[in-house]
């Protein structure tokens, strides 16, 4: 294959994949996402869509043991930020659009999130656990911006006094700063903040429409300053890429008040190893076999690993390596700090008000 095509800037994949749930003659119909998708539209268009769906369910639960959340909630499916490694591309086959670019241009929009959230939290079998923000496409994608699904979630829990978790890489969480801090309060936030590199070059690439590493910093520092608990979440991290910025960056995140650093190594299930070595090829070409290889080592070979317990921290030498230096570092700059657990009472208290009388 000819790697030597034009690098689509502005977007992490750099070409479109089939769909492996439909075959090459099977015709697609959107008619239940209450679209009608504009025939005959350029191969090579770089613009982003957005579609309105009116799922019946917004609340889902996580049962995967390697992620460290009970329930998740997505405002949004797909994620203009167009994150080259995101694991949640895959999940975009399940609406009829491709792990590639169709994940980064075709955004599926919950309008009713909000109020399918506060059925769901008010509802009698409800009991309060944590609810994560992100989980899968992020909650702060710039269309949020315009839409404010997020912070119309975030005014529901709120208003329930309920425990929140927030995943993003985008500082545009700080627009809603003024019902972090009332939460905060009440210690029923806690924030994740992803940074996966100190280095801007590094992060236009892996990352092409997120917000840039002074303003994720800048997020960090202001949520500590206002009392609100920020983890920063290094995820993942790819060998020979940014496996060297371990140090460094959680020196710096504790330096800012992040309490705690996790991490991942990256894992390239699904299609997402195709459009991977297909960005590696085109954007870094001197470094893409050794990347590449080196990615394979942690996962038993192959770069597409599904196997629980190993896809998200690796084995081998490398793999231990990145876990050793990881502990060196929070050892030496976050020892002693904690993320603190959140708070239900509030919740139960305002659910079953009777309850204070025992």
């Amino acid at each position: 294959m000819s790697h030597s095509q034009k690098h689509i800037k502005g977007r992490g994949a750099q070409k479109q994949v089939h769909n492996r749930f439909f075959d090459l003659s099977h015709e697609l119909r959107d008619d239940f996402l209450n679209y009608c998708e504009a025939e005959g539209e350029a191969a090579d268009s770089n613009t982003t869509k957005y579609i309105d769906v009116f799922p019946k369910t917004f609340v889902n639960k996580v049962d995967s043991p390697d992620v460290g959340m009970g329930f998740s909630a997505n405002p949004y499916q797909g994620c203009e930020h167009g994150c080259v490694y995101c694991y949640a591309r895959n999940s975009h086959e399940y609406w009829g659009y491709g792990a590639g670019l169709d994940f980064e241009r075709t955004i599926l929009v919950k309008k009713n999130a909000s109020q399918l959230l506060e059925k769901k939290i008010t509802g009698k079998s409800w009991e309060p656990n944590p609810i994560v923000f992100s989980g899968n496409t992020d909650c702060y994608q710039p269309i949020e911006r315009k839409l404010q699904i997020t912070r119309s979630c975030l005014e529901v829990m709120l208003k329930w006094k309920h425990p929140t978790g927030i995943i993003t890489k985008n500082a545009l969480l700080l627009r809603d700063l003024d019902i972090l801090k009332e939460m905060a309060k009440l210690n029923i936030i806690s924030v994740n903040i992803s940074i996966t590199s100190l280095s801007e070059k590094t992060r236009r690439l892996l990352e092409p429409r997120t917000a840039s590493i002074k303003q994720r910093l800048k997020a960090v520092k202001v949520l500590s300053e206002n009392g609100i608990p920020v983890r920063v979440m290094m995820a993942p991290i790819i060998p020979s890429l940014n496996s060297h910025e371990i140090l460094p960056l959680v020196k710096k995140v504790s330096e800012l008040g992040a309490k705690d650093v996790s991490y991942t190594i990256v894992r390239l299930n699904g299609q997402i190893a195709t459009i991977f070595e297909d960005w590696a090829r085109k954007t870094i070409p001197h470094r893409a076999d050794r990347i590449l290889n080196q990615i394979a080592e942690c996962h038993g070979g192959t770069l597409n690993d599904s196997q629980w317990g190993r896809r998200m921290r690796g084995e081998g030498t490398i793999a231990q390596q990145v876990k050793n230096t990881m502990l060196i570092a929070k050892n030496k700059y976050l020892k002693n700090v904690e993320m603190p657990p959140l708070d239900t009472k509030h919740y139960l208290d305002l659910k079953n008000p009777q309850m204070r009388l025992f």
